[in-house]
């Protein structure tokens, strides 16, 4: 195998990753009988009491677990083994569970202001207004979680953390992982430095409790994480801030999680006879997701028991990645068979973005110990980079395409499908070579992903799933964007700028219809928000805003949107 060197010597040690269950089961989402496995989750869930799975298990305890679980066996036991019929389910539910929401104080970020400099920095007077309205947003979405969360934990499915923080919007009112990295961003340029500060500082606090940080901020989500942007929030704060201390009171932090997706996410490829390490998503957690039981237990129908506990596997799995769900992850059947989320087969992909990321945080914690002056781990992570960089590319890069696509580890070949992941690699620059890159811009150029206006499509694939045509995700548009702008050809900065401004206009024009931003859009017809997958469209929202902040930072002395009505034709 090909590593990194001296790779033991520093503790660092990589290897297949740990098998997370005793032999033939997989452990459940968490270990509450309430929120995460159970008779009473089973039944309430199938039951639908709500339109939303997640209503029912972000619902507080009004007694502590115990009671609760002693008093819905007194209640089945009344019933000689039926099940509970639903205004049994609703009256109990009732009687012990509050409204989802009651972990949360009143709270509003002291450090807003209601004129950040970045203000300054956009010429264009529409746009400076409209950003004058979304800083406003960061109060709305602000959050801070109650005492008693801390207190009685085993109450709450909320899991708790020290200093208060903005959240996605909408259904998601707890902290996400991936999502509070472009939310940090728009905090830093709003000059809020010191709630950016406080939500890094709590994915530390997870980090140390856990070993990971969580998908997000709710016990379900315990035992699955989502893509590792710790440390690059770290070097965004420290651009702000150039705060040495805390880095170096944390760095060690930083260096567990990423040990964690290397001990726990890493998958050895063989290709031409060399083998490479490099990382996967891999959940092998069993159960259905509890905040979508209905939907998994109806999904894995028909199957045998090991059939849908690999099922739920794959679908955390999914989950976990960010991507939930999409064509990404399916594996399809013999033609004509089309494949659908019941074809989730996230385990055997090995990802480029998030090769890509940890390309990048591998970087960023060299250059990290070389600031802190330890030489030796510096130069570790350098060669860890480096070795990434040569295998990512040895993987991952397609010759014929022009462009880095998913490896299938059961097809032992490439995704050949269009995704805007595949171009990730330019943005987290992972030894890109400018050659290339100029071929990226090719495949890009050449792809029908750029006839649509509105902004680049997550896939070319219209599969109904959220993570699919027709829909934009900012995240995404920010990565391909930024990528480009740091090439050195001038044809891809100005295919840059474009794809900025129609991003740009295309969330403008939405707002001004409907008076909100929403987690996705639509990258045909007119300006609406996006569509498909297990829920409707949220509102809020934390990483819409916070990309927005960032091409209004990055073009802000370019961008304009005098006329909405005129969109580019293409670019």
């Amino acid at each position: 195998m090909l590593i990194p060197p001296r790779w033991v010597l520093l503790g660092l040690c990589i290897a297949v990753p740990v098998r997370q269950a005793a032999e033939g089961r997989f452990p459940p989402p968490c270990d509450s009988k309430i929120y995460c496995t159970g008779e009473l989750l089973r039944q309430v869930q199938l039951a639908k009491l709500f339109t939303d799975d997640k209503h029912f298990v972000d619902m507080p305890l009004r007694r502590n677990p115990e009671v609760v679980l002693e008093r819905f066996q007194q209640l089945v036991n009344t019933t000689s083994g039926r099940a509970l019929s639903k205004q049994q389910l609703a009256e109990f539910v009732e009687s012990y569970f509050s409204p989802p929401g009651q972990e949360f104080e009143p709270w509003e970020p002291p450090d807003w202001t209601g004129s950040p400099q970045l203000l300054n920095r956009i010429s264009d007077l529409k746009l400076r207004s409209w950003a004058l309205e979304l800083n406003a947003k960061w109060k709305q979405l602000g959050r801070k979680i109650s005492a008693e969360v801390k207190n009685s934990p085993e109450c709450y499915s909320l899991m708790y953390v020290p200093n208060p923080l903005i959240v996605p919007g909408g259904r998601f009112i707890e902290y996400y992982y991936w999502d509070s990295f472009w939310v940090i961003e728009g905090l830093l340029l709003s000059d809020m430095v010191a709630t950016a500060r406080g939500m890094i500082q709590n994915f530390l606090y997870l980090v140390d409790k856990f070993g990971h940080i969580p998908n997000g901020g709710r016990i379900y989500y315990e035992r699955r994480s989502q893509p590792p942007f710790l440390t690059l929030m770290v070097e965004s704060y420290l651009k702000h801030t150039n705060d040495t201390a805390f880095l170096r009171d944390n760095i060690h932090l930083l260096e567990a999680e990423y040990r964690f997706w290397q001990e726990q996410r890493a998958v050895n490829v063989t290709i031409a006879g060399k083998e490479y390490l490099l990382n996967r998503y891999n959940v092998r957690v069993g159960e259905p997701r509890p905040e979508s039981y209905s939907t998994d237990v109806e999904l894995a129908e028909g199957l045998d028991e090991e059939a849908q506990q690999n099922l739920w596997a794959e679908l955390k799995s999914a989950a976990e990645s960010g991507w939930d769900f999409s064509s990404r992850w399916f594996l399809p059947g013999p033609p004509p068979l089309p494949a659908t989320r019941k074809d989730t087969h996230t385990t055997v992909v090995v990802p480029v973005d998030l090769n890509a990321i940890l390309c990048r945080v591998e970087q960023v914690l060299a250059s990290f110990y070389k600031a802190l002056g330890n030489s030796e781990k510096a130069n570790w992570f350098q060669a860890a980079h480096e070795y990434r960089a040569a295998a990512v590319q040895a993987v991952l890069w397609d010759d014929n395409a022009g462009v880095w696509l998913d490896y299938n580890l059961a097809r032992q070949r490439h995704n050949r499908a269009f995704y805007p992941s595949n171009l990730i690699p330019l943005w987290a620059e992972c030894s890109v070579e400018p050659a290339t890159a100029e071929r990226a811009l090719r495949y890009l150029e050449e792809s029908s992903a750029l006839s649509y206006t509105n902004g680049i499509p997550t896939s070319l694939a219209r599969t109904g799933e959220q993570w699919d045509l027709p829909n934009a995700w900012a995240p995404l548009q920010y990565m391909v964007i930024a990528g480009l702008a740091k090439s050195s050809s001038p044809q891809a900065r100005d295919l840059a700028f474009t794809l900025a401004q129609n991003w740009v206009r295309t969330n403008l024009a939405v707002y001004e219809k409907y008076h909100t931003m929403f987690e996705k859009y639509d990258v045909e017809g007119d300006g609406k928000p996006g569509s498909g997958g297990e829920y409707e469209v949220q509102e809020g929202f934390g990483w819409t805003n916070g990309v927005i902040f960032q091409l209004l930072d990055f073009f802000g002395d370019q961008l304009n949107v005098t006329d909405l009505s005129v969109y580019s034709s293409g670019v």
